[in-house]
């Protein structure tokens, strides 16, 4: 059962009751990620996220860990592009241990310049291992490309540049303008009883940043193309497109066209250019929403002698893809989107997750009922629009490796039209 409560200070509390597991997940999210920096802090919101598990007035960092293990549990976050999440796993008896952790380390937090040092060698040292990885430096690439001189645009770990000169005061700055009660869901899963969680959170949760800061920008799609000529042993290349947002009628049918197109082994891509073609090792479609946008598309790794036949093979499946789409790939394509909503609910973490962030983005909790009946209105006519209009829009192209008989992204656009 799903139990909701408001907080006096705008803070949300959310939990689910799940019968039979000894286990909680918790966290607290935020409405704060990448997009809401300026540029000259670009990777602030991730550096923040470092540091908050640097130490508080009252914990080291080495305490704070052990606070955590030594109960058998775990602690962790992230940032991404529009919300930084702080969050643990434990026996359900030592919640209580949890939720000192993390309302203190957004509270208390200290920044010690010490700590700051060696976290900024950490962070850049993240920032090579990236470097260092195709795959993952081009999909920083092709979101710039595709949203030039943007805040969503820009990568979460921000240029070697900034983060070897960012201060103590500009991460402290970030925080108290940006974090605030109203912003933040505090979320949780598993072996809970609401009632005693909204009273420990409320006792807690009394000295929680109060910024008003709403630098977040509207995205503007623009697309364009990103080449690096590189001694690999693989092209590692993504066609994208303009996607849709949270919001939009079509998410569901779009949900369903990725999974038919790119999502596992018997999808349209894997079976014509992989299976009878041979022409990449990898290949998968994607669908990034966001708040206010989104993308979508294809990420493949193919050799320096296959992307001749494979650039024409892979627009011939997109530019046919809305017209062969069978009444039997679209119940599949339902299927599996079924099941993962249903696999998910057996998972404390999962469960915690979903929640906090549909009361971000929806302000309330969206029962898997809800869901299941979107998911079954999705029809062949609703996929073929939507494939249709997505595939339309303008292209944003990708590529490292060798790639000197890689088409132009013009060329590779007019075999769209």
């Amino acid at each position: 059962m799903t139990k909701t409560t408001t907080l006096d200070n705008g803070l949300r509390i959310v939990t689910q009751n799940m019968p039979g597991l000894e286990t909680v997940a918790m966290g607290i999210w935020n409405s704060v990620g990448g997009r809401d920096e300026l540029k000259n802090v670009n990777g602030v919101a991730h550096f923040l996220e470092h540091m908050a598990f640097k130490g508080t007035t009252t914990r080291t960092s080495k305490q704070i860990a052990e606070a955590i293990e030594n109960v058998g549990g775990d602690i962790n976050a992230y940032t991404s592009t529009e919300t930084t999440a702080y969050h643990v796993r434990l026996i359900a008896d030592d919640l209580p241990v949890g939720i000192d952790i993390l309302t203190d380390i957004l509270q208390n937090s200290t920044f010690a310049e010490e700590e700051l040092e060696i976290e900024r060698g950490v962070i850049l040292q993240e920032i090579g291992r990236t470097l260092d990885s195709p795959d993952s430096k081009l999909f920083d690439q092709f979101q710039e490309t595709a949203f030039p001189d943007q805040p969503i645009g820009r990568s979460l770990l921000g240029p070697k540049d900034i983060i070897k000169n960012i201060s103590r005061n500009e991460i402290k700055k970030f925080m108290e303008s940006n974090y605030n009660s109203k912003k933040m869901i505090v979320s949780a899963a598993g072996k809970i009883n609401h009632d005693d969680f909204v009273e420990r959170i409320s006792k807690t949760c009394s000295n929680l940043p109060k910024g008003t800061s709403d630098n977040r920008i509207a995205a503007n799609y623009i697309g364009g193309e990103y080449r690096e000529e590189k001694d690999l042993e693989q092209i590692h290349f993504i066609a994208s497109f303009e996607g849709i947002d949270l919001h939009h009628e079509d998410y569901y049918s779009l949900l369903v066209y990725n999974s038919l197109l790119g999502e596992g082994m018997s999808s349209k891509l894997f079976q014509e250019i992989r299976e009878k073609r041979g022409l990449v090792y990898t290949i998968s479609s994607f669908a990034f929403p966001f708040s206010d946008t989104g993308l979508f598309g294809i990420y493949a790794g193919t050799g320096e002698k296959q992307i001749e036949e494979f650039i024409p093979a892979l627009c011939d499946e997109l530019k046919n893809s809305p017209k062969t789409i069978s009444e039997n790939e679209i119940n599949k394509g339902k299927a599996q989107l079924k099941a993962n909503l249903l696999m998910a609910r057996e998972r404390a973490n999962s469960r915690c997750r979903n929640a906090a962030n549909q009361l971000l983005y929806f302000n309330r909790v969206i029962e898997p009922e809800e869901i299941t009946k979107k998911i079954d209105k999705v029809t062949k006519d609703t996929v073929e629009r939507i494939a249709h209009n997505i595939l339309k829009t303008p292209m944003t192209i990708a590529s490292i490796g060798p790639i000197k008989k890689l088409e132009t992204l013009d060329k590779i656009q007019n075999r769209l039209n």
